[in-house]
C-alpha cells in the first residue's frame, strides 16, 4: 500500500513509519519539524516538510494514497494548559482539514494516534475502552474532540478509521528512539540523568497509595505500539471506527524505573523527593484485552529491562554521532 504518515519526524510516526517500509509499504511522511526531527525520518520514506493542514492537503489533493497513519499533534500536557488555543487550533482545527481532504479525495483508511488523556483521572484500573472520557487538561480534550469528529466522519462518510489510544510508550527500535528538545517522560528523563545530561531525577509524590508510594504507570515497547498501527490499518472496515487501548497491563513504579535504569546502565542515578503534581493519578495501568481478541495484537516486549536497554542504546548511539561529527569552522 501506499501510505501518507504525518507527523514521521517524531519518535512514535518515524518508528511506525520505519515498520510499514520494512513490510514492503510505499511511505511518504509529511512533518512541519516543529518538534520533530528530519533525522527521525526513515530511510526510504519520501519527506515532505510542511504543515499537515497546507502540504499534507496539497499531498492528497494530488496523489493516490491507500491510507493515512496521522501522528502530527501538540503534545505537551502542560503547555496544553497554559496555551489551550495551540492545542485546539494545532490538533482539532488542522485534523479537521485533514479529514476533509480525505473525503473528497476518497482516501478509505485512517489510524489515529490518540492518548491515555483523554480518561483523565480514572475511577477503575485498569482502564478499559468503555472508561469514561473525562480528559482533565486541553491536550487530552482535543484528541477526544478528534475522536468524536472520526466517528461522525466514518458513520456518515464510510470511513474505516481505527483510534489507538496510547499509554507510556518507551524504547526504541531500528536506530529510532526519543529525541525531543523537550522531554517530559520518565524513562528517558532518568537516561538522561545516567548519561550525565541532568544532575537527578525528581520523584513527585512518595506517599501514593501504591506499594512503594510513588506513582505507577503502565510502559509499551514503541515496537509493540507500531505492530498494533500495522494491524489496525490492514483490519479496519469502512463505516466503523474502532477505539483500542495500547498498553502492556502491567505497572511500573517511579521507583521500579529508576532501579532498572540502574541495573541496565551500571550507574548510580540520583533521585530527589518531590510533592506531588497536581492533577496525577496513582495508577495508570491500560486494559489491552480488546485489541488483543480483535486485532489479534501480541505485545511481545513487556520486560522493563528490556525497554530501557533499548532506549538506554539509542540514547548513547546520539551521543556518540555528536562525538563523532565535524567541528562547525568559521571565516
Amino acid at each position: 500500500m501506499k501510505l501518507l504518515v504525518t507527523g514521521g519526524a517524531g519518535y512514535v510516526g518515524g518508528v511506525c513509519a520505519q515498520v510499514l517500509l520494512e513490510r514492503g509499504h510505499q511511505v511518504v511522511v509529511v512533518d512541519d519539524l516543529s518538534t520533530g526531527n528530519a533525522e527521525g525520518v526513515p530511510a526510504g520514506a519520501r519527506f515532505v516538510e510542511g504543515d499537515i493542514a497546507t502540504a499534507g492537503v496539497e499531498l492528497i489533493g494530488s496523489e493516490s494514497f491507500d491510507g493515512v497513519l496521522h501522528f502530527a499533534a501538540q503534545s505537551l500536557v502542560g503547555e496544553s494548559v497554559q496555551q489551550p488555543e495551540k492545542y485546539w487550533h494545532g490538533n482539532v482545527v488542522k485534523t479537521l482539514t485533514l479529514l476533509e481532504a480525505l473525503r473528497r479525495s476518497g482516501i478509505g483508511r485512517l489510524v489515529f494516534s490518540s492518548t491515555a488523556a483523554v480518561y483523565g483521572e480514572p475511577e477503575q484500573v485498569p482502564i478499559t475502552e468503555e472508561a469514561p472520557a473525562r480528559p482533565t487538561n486541553p491536550y487530552g480534550a482535543s484528541k477526544l474532540a478528534i475522536d468524536h469528529a472520526i466517528t461522525s466522519y466514518a458513520v456518515a462518510h464510510g470511513l474505516a478509521a481505527t483510534s489507538l489510544r496510547y499509554f507510556n510508550v518507551a524504547g526504541a527500535y531500528g536506530g529510532l528512539g526519543e529525541n525531543r528538545v523537550v522531554e517530559t517522560h520518565l524513562i528517558p528523563l532518568v537516561l538522561q540523568v545516567a548519561a550525565g545530561h541532568r544532575e537527578s531525577i525528581a520523584v513527585y509524590g512518595t506517599d501514593w497509595p501504591t506499594p512503594d508510594g510513588t506513582a505507577v504507570r503502565d510502559y509499551i515497547h514503541i515496537r509493540d505500539l507500531a505492530d498494533a498501527h500495522l494491524l489496525a490499518l490492514t483490519s479496519s472496515e469502512p463505516g466503523t471506527h474502532r477505539i483500542y487501548n495500547l498498553g502492556s497491563g502491567t505497572g511500573f513504579s517511579v521507583r521500579e524505573v529508576i532501579a532498572a535504569v540502574r541495573r541496565v546502565t551500571g550507574l548510580e542515578i540520583a533521585a530527589v523527593d518531590a510533592p506531588r503534581r497536581a492533577g496525577d493519578p496513582a495508577t495508570l495501568v491500560a486494559a489491552s484485552e480488546r485489541a488483543i481478541r480483535e486485532l489479534g495484537w501480541r505485545p511481545e516486549h513487556n520486560d522493563l529491562d528490556e525497554i530501557v536497554a533499548d532506549a538506554w542504546e539509542f540514547l548513547r548511539g546520539l551521543g556518540a554521532r555528536a562525538h563523532s561529527a565535524p567541528a562547525a569552522t568559521g571565516s
